[in-house]
């Protein structure tokens, strides 16, 4: 049998690291790069390859470190340079590779740049960032310059009495958005936040927000779609803008392309023909880009609280637009299903009501991620299975600036609606961004064996029960499947990471059917999804030969609850 090659960032398994909650190394409660440095053969042993770390620059921490200050110096509370140093050595010598995240549509307000943009309008850096003057109604009250409404609620403009003019903040008020406009502010940009990092040997990055650099520069309102509310989403003003490729070309062409080093790309939602301009591998600009169409499946994209729930068949577009997305080009997809800005996927799709069905459907769940054409990413805990944090915990518990925000702008318009709230609550119960963000769960010791002091979040309830010790070693674990999986994927790979993707049974709300095929090999994966009983009738025929599995005792005509399967058929 002929075995393909292909780029080392397209056979990747990639590991997240959300370095405030993985792994505290001095009871500070927040973790840090040494916690990471002690655990990298967890990873290792896990089946990665690369090794993503978000944000660890220096940082006021608005948004988690997506704010930064100094894009060449590390958070204080994550450690120091020598630190950062030390994690690269140590990740090669493991023969494994790192990639950090890029994060330039916005800098914090504390950055130097912006600190001297915001001292006067005749200042040489005023132009680095957004800036517009405001906008007066008939009775003198002054405006921001358009409704845009931010990614965290509320105007995506903020004023500033120094020079009585707006700067633009998609994200946070302390998140001004730098002006890609002006080639000056992309050279320092390219200087500061890549080459430097690069000339320390990583590997590649995660590009934050790839897709809002380039923003229409009439700053027109955006149309009413939530007559509720005073402030309209505007993705169609700054996502997908004029210039924005533009920019990802002068970026390849003066700094990438110069290392043997991966990109991935925060892109969004758009045409499956936009979206390809990012990664056609003749376009030089990015090698991949994340699709949204799963992890947002029954949200707004707008807006992810607003919620309708999900069938299968809904899933099963979501996937099929993700694994159909390449076909008949020269492009490159991703695989994920959690990352910091999710929930997590067993609480999402999975069934948690008890131990039993969280371990299959866990474990169902990667059956599906290892199965998929593309790069396969996987967020810290997901490989043991972690949950959502229990609904009893009250919102103060909740540490994310878009729940905050969001809490707050509905107790204003509803301040006494009860069951308002509830539902609200059971929402973000389901969907905030804090519950990838509690603690690692290392061990059945306090705090789950994150920290030895007060964590920063709370560590989740279920520690005792789901952690990385207890399933180390067991062979009926999550873990230990996740181990096995991407094994097999590897050993698979020109069909399972590479493979043509067909669904074969859309209409079936119980199950999801579907093969993949190579030039010399065809998989075929059957899925359970119900918590019942399904026969399992093959829709293709041939040899089959199971090679994975989330249960021992196969019945040949039935799949049980959460039951998967992978076979190669002949």
């Amino acid at each position: 049998m002929t075995i393909a090659t292909y780029p080392w960032w397209k056979d990747s398994t990639i590991y997240q690291i959300w370095p405030a909650s993985y792994k505290d190394s001095n009871g500070d409660g927040v973790g840090d790069i040494p916690g990471i440095i002690s655990t990298l053969d967890h990873i290792k042993n896990l089946g990665a390859s690369v090794i993503w770390l978000s944000p660890h620059y220096d940082s006021p921490q608005d948004d988690m470190g997506y704010d930064i200050a100094n894009y060449e110096a590390i958070y204080h509370k994550y450690g120091t340079m020598d630190d950062m140093n030390q994690l690269i050595d140590e990740v090669h010598k493991r023969g494994l590779k790192l990639i950090l995240d890029l994060v330039v549509n916005h800098t914090s307000s504390e950055h130097a740049w912006f600190k001297e943009s915001r001292s006067s309008k005749d200042n040489a850096k005023r132009d680095w960032y957004i800036w517009r003057k405001p906008k007066y109604d008939e009775q003198g009250n002054r405006h921001p310059p358009n409704n845009w409404v931010s990614y965290f609620s509320g105007s995506a403009w903020e004023y500033d009495e120094v020079t009585d003019e707006y700067y633009l903040c998609l994200f946070a008020k302390s998140q001004p958005d730098l002006n890609w406009e002006n080639e000056v502010t992309r050279n320092a940009i390219y200087k500061s936040a890549l080459e430097f990092w690069f000339k320390k040997g990583i590997d590649g990055f995660r590009i934050d927000v790839a897709s809002m650099y380039s923003k229409n520069q009439k700053f027109e309102d955006a149309p009413i779609v939530f007559p509720d509310t005073e402030w309209q989403p505007c993705g169609e003003y700054h996502v997908n803008g004029p210039r924005v490729h533009e920019f990802h070309k002068e970026m390849f062409s003066k700094v990438t392309s110069n290392y043997d080093v991966m990109t991935v790309g925060e892109v969004g939602h758009c045409s499956r023909e936009d979206a390809l301009k990012y990664v056609s591998a003749k376009e030089k600009e990015l090698n991949m880009i994340f699709l949204f169409d799963v992890v947002d499946v029954g949200s707004n994209k707008s807006d992810r609280f607003r919620y309708e729930g999900f069938s299968l068949k809904d899933f099963k577009d979501a996937v099929t637009v993700q694994c159909d997305f390449i076909k008949g080009t020269d492009a490159w997809s991703t695989v994920f299903i959690e990352n910091h800005d999710q929930p997590r996927s067993v609480t999402r799709f999975g069934n948690t009501s008890n131990k039993q069905l969280l371990n299959k459907s866990a474990k169902l769940l990667t059956l599906l991620q290892t199965s998929l054409t593309g790069t396969l990413f996987i967020y810290q805990g997901q490989e043991i299975g972690m949950t959502n944090v229990p609904r009893s915990w009250d919102i103060s518990e909740y540490k994310d600036i878009n729940t905050i925000n969001y809490w707050a702008d509905f107790k204003k318009k509803y301040p006494n609606d009860d069951k308002k709230a509830d539902e609200l609550l059971d929402l973000i119960n389901l969907l905030a961004r804090d519950h990838a963000r509690s603690p690692v769960q290392w061990d059945d010791s306090p705090n789950g064996g994150f920290t030895t002091g007060t964590p920063w979040s709370r560590v989740n309830d279920n520690y005792p029960e789901i952690n990385v010790k207890a399933q180390t070693g067991d062979p009926n674990s999550v873990l230990s499947f996740w181990q096995k999986s991407i094994k097999l994927r590897q050993f698979y790979k020109d069909v399972l990471i590479h493979g043509d993707y067909e669904v074969l049974d859309y209409e079936n709300e119980k199950l999801f059917t579907y093969t993949k095929t190579s030039p010399e090999q065809k998989a075929y994966v059957v899925l359970n999804f119900a918590n019942e009983d399904v026969e399992f009738k093959p829709l293709i025929e041939g040899d089959f030969q199971l090679v994975n599995s989330n249960v021992d005792d196969i019945k040949e005509d039935v799949l049980t609850p959460y039951e998967g399967r992978i076979y190669l058929v002949k």
